[in-house]
């Protein structure tokens, strides 16, 4: 509505006297009286009824009219009933008139202006709704009136009696008008009404602070009455604010939130890949590496470059080729994905540069760039000419990268006779995990044949591997039983390679399948294995007494390191950098120095020990630019401290595994020291599966052990032992491979009472929880206790995350341990996983891989779930069965489960008692907004179990 009244005179107020001009002097006299409040008030009264033709006139001062229109008169009065006062003339009245006369100035006087309708406008003929008697106390009466237009400065009021006996208890002048207000994101003014009632004032309007215009003219109506008519035009929030206070402001959009275009919608968060750093964004910038394309929306998800193409297979035929390869692991979050193929011949010996262009004659089909499928045809080539192809993978932000494409690269001889096709292959045996193939040399060689290279694939992955051959006859290992594979092979000869064979189909047999026949097609690689075996005992004697008689005559080998790493052709042995005497040698022999004008640090993303703990880029000559971590040496070091510092990238350089953290090198000769490893884009496991609780299979975390099983086993097997294996010394990378990493730091680790992992025990700093109890009461390592921190590993990983013995004092976990306590078994965990946890560390690293491997491929021993009571061991603490007895609220029971998280869900839904939450449902939960499948599933088993406490706690009827 917004009618504002503002007043331009009233007598309630008035203590004084009001010196209204009165005509004749024996008519209205002022007085003083009480209102309705008995507040003292002054008035005017007059009752002449006895004498006949009354004619009283009384005028008001000069009233400014503040240049309103129209102007509104309240008047409350006294009226005596006529017939209540005895003997008067018929000439009694109950009535009077009211009047007004405009002027610029005040100008009244005694005489003038004359007393009389004409110059003084008649207003109305004022009735009262009641009148009163001698008896009855004065009934006030209470009128409005209005006129207009007003034109000049000011007026007067005047107020006619003939023959009446009455009391002007007050007067009040006003006037209306519309009130400032703010409607449709639009401002409108203050705005005074019309001079006619039934009068239309046009306001204009402007848009409020971050709105704009929609449509046009803005405008708002103000009738007569002072109330605002609906708006013509609107304006609306501009992009980056969003509607607040019912539409009466813009209001910015907080950082972490963007709105792209005007309207009346909320800020939304930003996209992944994306953020803003200041308020009232129209759209979200990229993270590093990120980009849109100039086809995405705003509201569009950044996304990246995908990573090269993969097995890149090349078919040469003379002077054309076939190029074949499969898709990018990463495809950068893109479906635009294109291929680009880039030819360059080669002259002479030299690499790369000596290369340059193809000749504009070479022709691809279907074409060179911008090809969808994953195949090409490449002809018109050079006899006898070395070619390098580069297959580039794009999308639609490639453009926007400021790094060339990735690719994957493959080298070529063209010739004029390569070899003719392989006949068909024959097999000669199957396993569940292997076949033994074999062909016929190719009908025209053209040459001597160097070796063969075999494509296979199973038939339901259609992604291809390569072996090579020197013989016709290859054994395929590490297939899947009960699997059909498509096989195929081709010949190559100093010209090149011929054509693929026909593509033939074999099939492995199940684990079971293993008969006399194949032990006795084995028999021969057996008796030739332990007469290897036998000679390489021999070499090594040899070769040891050699290196004995040279140690004696003071000599020191270049060969004797190499044997203490080597006891056998692929059996590398780990050697402790601290057996140097210059521990700067064993960097030098382990780690690759990096040149620091290759090393681009990025942002820092954490703390180490020992300094910053860095994401940056590494460009080295020749090879593609690739993400590392880089651990720095924080300034103002000691010696020792550099060479524990360093001691890490001597350990980790001398292992190459893929489930271990890749050391990339050293820079040593410039500050800060750096040590890079490998990028792993989803950092410690722990923090890691916490952040994605529930959101794995089964099968994706036996996965995620079996990577960090064959890690161990790789290690152990090069008497390697880690000391601090836990999931917060696992990394996983945006494959989900998980890869052990920090090597040696737990002997290093200052002491700090704020952190409880690492416990000082006989001189060390030991992590109790983790650790074997002849570890920690003897401080023996061992390969064996390595094994029982994977299963506590285990325990992490099946629990996402949790902490081991919950909040235990390290004390009691040593205590509860020492009398055969174990950890009882996660929530859904299977029990052949839980019995395999219960078995660490019995088990060799070998033995785990073997056990999870069986698991994996044997999906249906996964489905039986460990209950809480399983196992050999006592379990260590119930934690699946709170007794919600102890608890007094519904919030506390939610925290002892670890759901605190949704106690203002419960509440808000109604679920504020036991009594209601134990009759939910899995519907319930979703509809309040439970919805990871494991937070549901961790819920509904508490909630069966108050069931059953409120069973066994309900009184008994007698």
């Amino acid at each position: 509505s917004g009618c504002w009244q503002e007043t331009l005179m009233d007598t309630k107020w008035v203590t004084s006297e009001l010196a209204w001009t009165s005509h004749p002097e024996s008519g209205w006299e002022e007085v003083s009286g009480y209102d309705e409040a008995m507040n003292p008030i002054r008035t005017y009264q007059v009752c002449n009824v006895r004498e006949s033709s009354q004619n009283n006139w009384l005028r008001t001062g000069f009233i400014w009219r503040r240049d309103v229109q129209r102007v509104y008169v309240e008047l409350k009065f006294t009226v005596r009933d006529c017939n209540s006062i005895p003997n008067i003339p018929g000439s009694c009245k109950e009535t009077f008139n009211l009047f007004y006369y405009e002027a610029d100035s005040d100008v009244a006087s005694a005489s003038s202006p004359f007393w009389m309708e004409n110059p003084y406008v008649k207003v109305d003929t004022i009735a009262p709704d009641e009148s009163f008697s001698r008896l009855d106390a004065g009934r006030v009466n209470t009128k409005v009136r209005s006129f207009g237009p007003l034109s000049k400065a000011g007026f007067y009021l005047a107020f006619q009696d003939q023959g009446a006996c009455m009391s002007l208890i007050s007067v009040r002048a006003f006037y209306k008008k519309c009130a400032s207000t703010t409607a449709g994101f639009a401002l409108f003014p203050e705005t005074l009404t019309g001079a006619e009632p039934t009068s239309l004032v046009i306001a204009p309007g402007t848009c409020i602070p971050n709105a704009v215009e929609v449509s046009v003219p803005l405008k708002l109506y103000c009738n007569g009455d002072g109330e605002w008519m609906v708006p013509v035009g609107a304006c609306t929030c501009a992009t980056g604010h969003e509607p607040a206070a019912k539409e009466s402001q813009c209001r910015p959009c907080p950082p972490g939130s963007y709105k792209a275009k005007q309207g009346e919608g909320p800020c939304l968060p930003c996209p992944p890949n994306s953020r803003t750093t200041s308020p009232a964004a129209s759209i979200c910038t990229c993270h590093n590496n990120f980009y849109r394309a100039d086809s995405d929306s705003a509201d569009s998800a950044c996304t990246t470059v995908p990573s090269p193409p993969r097995g890149v297979i090349s078919n040469v035929n003379e002077t054309s080729l076939i190029l074949e390869w499969s898709e990018p692991r990463d495809l950068g979050g893109r479906d635009d994905l294109l291929y680009n193929v880039i030819c360059k011949k080669c002259h002479g010996a030299g690499g790369a540069s000596a290369c340059s262009r193809c000749d504009d004659n070479v022709e691809f089909v279907p074409r060179q760039l911008g090809l969808t499928e994953r195949r090409v045809h490449i002809s018109h080539l050079l006899a006898h000419t070395r070619y390098t192809f580069e297959v580039q993978a794009v999308n639609g932000v490639s453009g926007k990268s400021p790094l060339p494409p990735r690719y994957a690269a493959v080298n070529i001889t063209t010739n004029q006779a390569a070899p003719s096709e392989v006949p068909t292959l024959r097999l000669h045996s199957s396993s569940g995990s292997s076949l033994t193939l074999s062909w016929a040399p190719p009908e025209r060689p053209n040459g001597v044949i160097l070796d063969y290279e075999m494509k296979y694939f199973e038939k339901s992955e259609g992604i291809a591997s390569t072996v090579t051959s020197q013989m016709n006859s290859v054994q395929l290992d590490g297939l899947r039983p009960d699997a059909r594979y498509v096989v195929q092979v081709r010949a190559r000869t100093v010209a090149g390679y011929g054509q693929y064979s026909r593509p033939a189909e074999f099939e492995t047999t199940s684990e079971r399948g293993s008969g006399a026949q194949q032990l006795q097609e084995q028999l021969p690689l057996i008796v030739g294995s332990a007469t290897a075996g036998l000679v390489f005992v021999v070499a090594v004697v040899v070769i040891a007494i050699v290196c004995l008689r040279k140690q004696r005559h003071g000599s020191d080998s270049e060969y004797t390191e190499k044997l203490q790493q080597y006891i056998a052709p692929g059996m590398k042995v780990y050697i402790d950098p601290f057996t140097y005497e210059d521990p700067n040698e064993a960097v030098r022999e382990f780690a690759k120095e990096i040149d620091v004008s290759c090393v681009k640090i990025e942002e820092v993303i954490g703390a180490g020990e020992f300094g910053e703990v860095c994401r940056g880029r590494l460009k080295q000559p020749g090879r593609r630019e690739v993400f590392v971590a880089i651990k720095t040496l924080k300034v103002g070091y000691t010696e020792r401290q550099r060479r524990d510092f360093l001691s890490e990238a001597s350990i980790m350089g001398q292992f190459d595994h893929p489930n271990i953290i890749r050391l990339e090198g050293v820079v040593t000769k410039s500050r800060p020291v750096m040590i890079l490893t490998e990028f792993m884009e989803n950092c410690a496991l722990d923090s890691f599966l916490r952040l994605n609780d529930g959101q794995f299979t089964v099968i994706q975390l036996v996965g995620m052990l079996r990577g960090i099983a064959a890690g161990m086993k790789y290690l152990s097997e090069m008497n390697y032992v880690h000391r601090d294996l836990a999931a917060r010394n696992i990394l996983v990378n945006s494959n989900l491979v998980c890869k052990v990493s920090d090597f040696g730091l737990s002997r290093f680790l200052e002491d700090d009472p704020s952190d409880p992992t690492y416990t000082s025990s006989l001189g060390g700093k030991i992590p109790i929880r983790w650790t074997a109890p002849e570890a920690i009461a003897y401080r023996k390592f061992t390969s064996a206790s390595d094994v029982w921190s994977y299963g506590i590993v285990m325990w992490e990983v099946m629990s996402y995350g949790e902490r081991p013995y919950w909040d235990m004092s390290n004390q009691d976990v040593i205590n509860a341990v020492e009398q055969d306590y174990r950890l009882p078994p996660p929530m859904d965990c299977p029990t052949a996983l839980h019995q395999l946890m219960l078995d660490c560390w019995v088990p060799k690293f070998s033995q785990i891989v073997n056990t999870l491997d069986k698991l994996i491929r044997n999906a249906a021993s996964l489905k039986v779930i460990a209950s809480a009571q399983s196992g050999m061991s006592q379990p260590l603490l119930d934690r699946t069965v709170p007794d919600y007895t102890t608890f007094t609220t519904v919030g506390d029971w939610l925290d002892a489960i670890k759901m605190g998280r949704y106690k203002e869900s419960f509440v808000s839904a109604g679920f504020a008692s036991f009594d209601l939450v134990a009759q939910m449902t899995a519907e319930d939960l979703l509809r309040i907004g439970v919805t990871l499948a494991g937070h549901q599933k961790k819920i509904l088993s508490s909630i069966q179990d108050m069931r059953l406490q409120m069973n066994q706690t309900l009184p008994v009827q007698v």
